[in-house]
């Protein structure tokens, strides 16, 4: 069997391809009305795992929000860039990136933790929690399983994956100092031959006041 990809190797790889298969996911369309709907005009919004910058920086940009995106893909990057130029974007490993504290009204996370080990992840949260400002509002979408490094294949490419069950997930971002404010599960069909279906968690929370 081949070795594992890394995250930035198997996002190079997908490129557009995977704005083609996973579209708009509904529980992300579900993230994004609730931070259109909540967010103060021109607030600062950081993307984590930006992608493709599509839906999510387009949409939050689209709408007067000055949003970063950071993504370990050289190819997302690019493609981002050029299909939303209101937007900015930053190819960075979030494990490795600094913010100031208190320096965003919202953060996004979309599927960026499933290819990190769970002390990161746990790290990262805390980080969230600082960079927020008060009453900030973070969005989590992630597909929930309790597993650690267990091998996965996406888009013909091997990886590993690993995750939190939903409750444990829960208790994370509670133990970032962040309050939970709503979640959301579905189950979701990629449009590809052959993808199983795979359940789609959204946490909602926010910084205290």
């Amino acid at each position: 069997m081949d070795r594992p990809v890394t995250a930035a190797e198997l996002f190079d790889a997908i490129g557009s391809a995977y704005d083609d298969v996973f579209g708009r996911a509904p529980v992300v369309d579900r993230a994004l009305r609730h931070l259109l709907d909540s967010l103060p005009p021109s607030s600062r919004v950081l993307d984590i795992g930006s992608g493709t910058g599509r839906p999510v920086a387009e949409d939050l940009s689209s709408a007067g929000h000055r949003v970063t995106g950071l993504d370990v893909s050289p190819v997302m990057i690019d493609l981002a860039r050029e299909q939303v130029p209101a937007a900015t974007f930053v190819q960075a490993d979030v494990r490795e990136w600094t913010s100031p504290s208190e320096s965003w009204e919202a953060v996004c996370a979309f599927f960026p933790f499933l290819q990190m080990p769970r002390k990161d992840t746990e790290a990262v949260l805390a980080d969230i929690g600082r960079w927020l400002v008060p009453g900030g509002l973070f969005a989590l979408v992630t597909v929930p399983r309790d597993a650690e490094e267990m091998p996965a294949e996406f888009f013909g490419h091997n990886f590993r994956v690993t995750s939190f069950a939903p409750d444990d997930l829960v208790r994370r971002v509670e133990a970032a100092g962040l309050e939970i404010t709503g979640t959301h599960s579905e189950v979701f069909t990629a449009d590809e031959p052959g993808t199983p279906p795979e359940e789609h968690l959204l946490i909602l929370a926010r910084r205290p006041e």
